[in-house]
């Protein structure tokens, strides 16, 4: 065997749940056809992107020269770009951030894994609450932290705050949550929000050393509600770092662009040694310059999103069949999936069962919450509606 990263090698060896079954769907939709698989694995938005990233595209390659268009940025992103989206955020949620918090990303993958390893040390311990997207693990872990998973609140879907408590040491360094929620389309409401953050204040003082919250947001505009937004974590407490990517709410996953923004309400020389990790975390790990097209692309469509509405007219669907069929059912106020619990215990063998059904389910012991199935609902409508006698057919077999 070759002297190599053994730990490396085994992540590429084991692909993660969720890429596996989106691999065995692609394999099945070639023996029976693309029309016959049901496949509701992977987050990856249907609704086209709106009209205004054509039309920013076809502006820069007409009329900014290409040369300048697909050149190099600063390291840290154009500048210009940063200050359309500290200006879009200030106008939106009064956050009172500065072009010199952004650092722009390749997505939030990059976002999230240049954060972790801007605050990491070895032997510190990185916190998220269940159940939460897979790869937080393999992110922290890669960046040296010891990954602390908090048991799942299974009645709200909020925080189990006595677990959480439980779960914060002198060790820890940040705390990551992610709203609208991946796997359960549940947003974390006011009450809850301000709690966690008082914790964290607390847990601070009482430590001696802070505790980071990392907001995780590609979902922030996909909620369905006027009424529940999110509030802006900058706001509620000082030391957040936001990690932000466009690849929902414009429909742009493939094109991998994101931000980061380091919040300046900490200390001053706390927030310019956390932006200069974040710089050092972002050249060591080769994620400098984000895609310039697609920055400037971003920049022009700042508070534009795809058509929410028909991620909506899928929920309603797939979520009033399957609770009339008799699956018990999260009801999602945002994102993409509806979290369905397992009839059986073990939600990886009911999974198999569905795929009888040509139904291609994820097993949700990965994002640290078994006996539950995450259904990705950005497919199309129509997909949709072909598969409710798949389902139907399954709920038979555990219901009768």
């Amino acid at each position: 065997m070759p002297n190599i990263n053994e730990k490396m090698m085994a992540l590429g060896k084991c692909r993660s749940v969720i890429r596996d079954i989106f691999e065995y769907g692609n394999a099945r939709a070639k023996e029976i056809g693309r029309e016959n698989v049901f496949d509701f694995s992977l987050g990856n938005p249907s609704v086209p992107a709106p009209n205004e990233v054509d039309e920013a595209i076809a502006e820069l390659n007409e009329g900014f020269g290409s040369v300048a268009l697909h050149g190099y940025t600063s390291a840290v992103g154009d500048e210009g770009v940063r200050a359309a989206v500290a200006e879009n955020i200030n106008e939106r949620f009064a956050a009172g951030v500065d072009k010199n918090d952004i650092y722009m990303t390749c997505g939030a993958a990059a976002s999230l894994t240049i954060t972790l390893n801007a605050l990491v040390n070895d032997g510190d311990e990185v916190v998220a609450i269940a159940p939460y997207f897979p790869e937080y693990r393999v992110f922290a872990e890669a960046a040296g932290a010891r990954f602390v998973s908090v048991p799942a609140d299974t009645e709200a879907f909020q925080i189990d705050f006595d677990s959480f408590e439980a779960a914060l040491s002198s060790n820890t360094k940040a705390v990551i949550i992610n709203t609208p929620n991946n796997p359960t389309g549940a947003v974390l409401s006011e009450y809850t929000i301000r709690r966690l953050c008082s914790v964290l204040r607390d847990k601070s003082e009482e430590y001696g050393s802070p505790i980071y919250l990392i907001s995780d947001e590609p979902y922030r505009e996909l909620v369905y509600d006027e009424n529940i937004v999110p509030p802006y974590l900058i706001n509620e407490y000082d030391r957040t770092i936001v990690c932000y990517s466009f690849s929902k709410s414009l429909s742009l996953p493939g094109e991998r662009i994101g931000y980061i923004v380091v919040s300046g309400r900490m200390d001053k020389s706390e927030h310019d040694d956390i932006y200069a990790a974040v710089c050092g975390a972002g050249r060591a790990l080769g994620f400098v310059c984000a895609p310039s097209m697609m920055q400037r692309v971003v920049s022009r469509c700042l508070g534009k999103t795809a058509d929410v509405a028909i991620y909506k007219k899928n929920r309603d669907l797939l979520y009033d069949a399957l609770t009339e069929y008799g699956f018990e059912c999260v009801h999602p106020d945002g994102a993409f999936y509806l979290f369905m619990k397992s009839p059986e215990e073990d939600a990886t063998s009911f999974c198999e069962k569905a795929k009888k059904h040509e139904l291609l389910l994820v097993p949700s012991d990965s994002f640290g919450c078994v006996g539950y199935v995450r259904i990705s609902y950005c497919v199309s409508t129509e997909m949709i509606e072909r598969s409710l006698p798949a389902f139907k057919a399954l709920a038979q077999e555990y219901f009768g």
